[in-house]
């Protein structure tokens, strides 16, 4: 959406046509949930006037969200949107979930700078110290 300048139900209806439960790159990805998908990309398109300030305060000064490149910027948003708006969520798992899908895209220290972003994040969203399991 932010690069392809597309309307949130064309990138849906793409990325399910195109993506979901595919073999990207020669790797072969489980089907996702696909309800869960549009939740996070309708939320964030919703959020984003919350949710492109609370990572740009969590980056460094020399590294703004304009200066990152779209997917990682689609992924933050999207982490962030999560610690922010779904506290059924642990903030670890959406962490930790996070610097994984960084690490299918990028070998350079990018997974590294997600997790301090996403850190950053859920401290300033008053969610660092929760267990890693919802409480039952």
């Amino acid at each position: 959406m932010d690069v392809g300048r597309q309307t949130l139900e064309d990138t849906l209806a793409q990325f399910s046509a195109v993506h979901l439960g595919r073999e990207i790159e020669g790797e072969e990805y489980l089907p996702a949930d696909a309800d869960f998908f549009r939740q996070i990309v309708a939320g964030v398109t919703k959020a984003q006037l919350e949710i492109d300030p609370a990572v740009d305060t969590a980056l460094a000064d020399s590294w703004p969200m304009g200066r990152i490149d779209a997917t990682l910027r689609a992924i933050l948003r999207a982490a962030a949107f999560e610690l922010l708006k779904r506290p059924d969520i642990p903030s670890r798992v959406v962490i930790t979930e996070y610097v994984d899908v960084a690490k299918a895209f990028y070998e350079d220290d990018a997974p590294k700078m997600v997790n301090g972003v996403l850190d950053q994040v859920a401290k300033t969203a008053g969610r660092d110290n929760e267990p890693t399991k919802p409480a039952k």
